[in-house]
C-alpha cells in the first residue's frame, strides 16, 4: 500500500476512519528522514492492512506543532484514535517491525481504561490542590 500524505485538512478524517495509522513526521532536507523513508515504505508493503502516512513538517508546520514534533524523523502510531507510540529517530527495519508487532498486540480496552484512570487521578489531584 502506498503512503498517505497527511495535512491539517485530512488528518482527523484519516485517523478517525482507520483503526491503525503509522505516521512518519519528516522533511525533505533531513538526511535521517531520507534514510528512514525506504524502511517505512517497505513496512507499508508488508502490512497492507495498516495505514502508513507521512507528514511533511515543512509544509504542515501547524500539524507538527500540534504534536510537539521537536526532532525528525518522528514515528507515531495511532490505534483507535489513541497515540500509543511516538519516538524520534530513524528506526532500522527490525525495530520498526518490532514496534508494529507490539502496537498490534496492545489491548486497546486496557489502554483506554488506563488513560481514563490517569485522567481521573489527575482531576482528583487537581481538585485537592485547589482545596
Amino acid at each position: 500500500m502506498s503512503t498517505v500524505e497527511l495535512t491539517k485538512e485530512n488528518f482527523d478524517q484519516v485517523v478517525t476512519d482507520n483503526d491503525f495509522v503509522l505516521i512518519d513526521f519528516w522533511a525533505s532536507w533531513c538526511g535521517p528522514c531520507r534514510q528512514f523513508a525506504p524502511v517505512f515504505e517497505g513496512a507499508s508493503e508488508r502490512h497492507p492492512d495498516l495505514v502508513f502516512a507521512k507528514v511533511d513538517t515543512e509544509a504542515q508546520q501547524e500539524l507538527a506543532a500540534a504534536f510537539e514534533i521537536r526532532s525528525i524523523p518522528t514515528l507515531m502510531i495511532v490505534r483507535e484514535n489513541v497515540a500509543v507510540f511516538a519516538q524520534p529517530g530513524a528506526l532500522p527495519e527490525s525495530s520498526l517491525e518490532d514496534v508494529i508487532g507490539q502496537a498490534r498486540a496492545l489491548d486497546m480496552d486496557a489502554v483506554r481504561k488506563s488513560i481514563d484512570e490517569a485522567a481521573q487521578k489527575s482531576a482528583a489531584e487537581g481538585g485537592q490542590a485547589t482545596a
